[in-house]
């Protein structure tokens, strides 16, 4: 016996017939706490008096004790939930349509005391980088707390570095709680996948210590050659 529901059903049944909790409790000889137990579900009327109410106010006793209208919450829910679901596979499906000439390469690095996840989307007009999760492993492990660190994104073309965009923490940090703060998303980049062949990608991390600065240099590498080239 669901005593929530019951209770709902109580109240419901006295909203309905514009009887305020005392009129009920002066109806069936019982004080108007009871009745405001009754419908916060922390207790219930006798079986005899549930009778007498649900024959009063035309109501089934079946319904009473069923669990029909949990299930048509729960059915409300499902749809919701559906619903839901449907909008998020036709946004995913328009984006997907607006996008399906990109391909995709995999960023890495030829560095063995860096690791990190990265890739690159493009097509014949434009490019996006994205790279995340960058860890240390070198053999000897950095340590010291740093005033400041700063890591940037470069483009070499022709020995000329062009910065594609930096992150900077100007606060205490060590450089693997820093590297966990650091992910570069740029998008609509304007190069074009074939100019990496040529444009050396790498990543640099400049950590300030008393005005003396410590450089990490990574070089990025893409995986395989971008298609049509």
């Amino acid at each position: 016996m669901n005593q929530e529901k019951i209770g709902q059903i109580i109240k419901e049944i006295r909203k309905k017939n514009n009887l305020t909790q005392k009129d009920l409790a002066d109806k069936y000889n019982v004080t108007a706490q009871a009745v405001s137990k009754w419908e916060n579900g922390k207790n219930l009327p006798d079986i005899i008096l549930l009778k007498q109410i649900a024959q009063d106010y035309n109501y089934s006793l079946d319904n009473l004790f069923s669990d029909e209208k949990p299930k048509k919450k729960n059915k409300r829910k499902l749809i919701i939930i559906i619903g839901s679901v449907l909008v998020l596979l036709i946004l995913i499906i328009n984006i997907l349509s607006k996008q399906d000439d990109f391909n995709f390469k995999t960023l890495s690095t030829t560095c063995n005391d860096f690791n990190l996840s990265g890739s690159i989307a493009y097509n014949n007009n434009k490019s996006a980088i994205y790279i995340t999760n960058i860890t240390y492993c070198g053999e000897e492990q950095d340590d010291t707390v740093y005033d400041k660190m700063e890591c940037v994104l470069y483009e070499n073309e022709n020995d000329i570095d062009k910065k594609i965009s930096s992150y900077l923490y100007d606060k205490s940090i060590t450089l693997d709680e820093f590297l966990r703060k650091v992910t570069f998303t740029i998008d609509n980049y304007k190069n074009t996948c074939e100019n990496y062949a040529n444009h050396k990608l790498y990543l640099s991390i400049i950590a300030t210590k008393d005005n003396k600065k410590v450089t990490y240099l990574i070089p990025l590498s893409m995986v395989d050659a971008c298609e049509g080239e």
